[in-house]
Formats: structure tokens, sequence, C-alpha cells
């Protein structure tokens, strides 16, 4: 599955109404720790596959999103189970703190 970008409020609405594990890393274009988490999303995304949705939100265009979901600082990657935000990390983190959090709770959705 594809990293998607969310273009509009709806775009993560849908997607955290589904049943699955669900990252989020809200951030900004000109964010540079942001930038230096793409790669590491990409990795993620190809090693989770489909038990692992990952959705990009831009704070700047979609700043309600940021607001509800109590963004501080960019980037903050908020991990969803069940439509649920069960962990929020942020800052740039390790990859394998994305793993693990992610291993906590895709092993959970594909069961």
């Amino acid at each position: 599955m594809a990293i998607i970008n969310a273009e509009k409020t709806e775009d993560l609405k849908a997607k955290l109404r589904g049943s699955g594990t669900v990252l989020v890393d809200y951030g900004a274009p000109w964010c540079a720790p942001c930038k230096m988490l793409l790669p590491v999303l990409e990795e993620l995304n190809d090693e989770y596959g489909d038990s692992v949705a990952i959705v990009k939100v831009n704070c700047d265009e979609l700043p309600e999103l940021a607001g509800e979901a109590g963004v501080m600082g960019l980037p903050t990657v908020i991990v969803y189970s069940g439509g649920q935000p069960v962990e929020k990390l942020v800052g740039l983190r390790p990859k394998s703190a994305y793993q693990g959090v992610l291993n906590k709770y895709a092993a959970v959705s594909n069961r």
C-alpha cells in the first residue's frame, strides 16, 4: 500500500474509520526533521505492507487536523488502532522506535 497524502480532512477521517492500524505523520514541507522522517516511513511502508496504513498530514494545509490531534511539535507521529489514538511520538525518532510501536498494534490488527 502506498503512503497516502491527506488532501482534505475527510481523507484522514475515512482511513481512521477502518479497523486496522494507521500511522499518521503530522509534518510540514519546510520542517527538516519531517524531511528526514520520509525515508523511514517509506521503509516502514515496505516492511509492514497492508498491515499498516501510513498517512501524511501537512499541518500547514490542514491545521484543523493538527489541532484535533494535539500536535505541538513537528514531526508528530500518532498511531491509531481501531480508529483510536494509541501512541504519540513527538520529534524525529530512530526507526526502531516506530517499529516498536507498530509491532504492538499491527500484530493485533492482523489476528
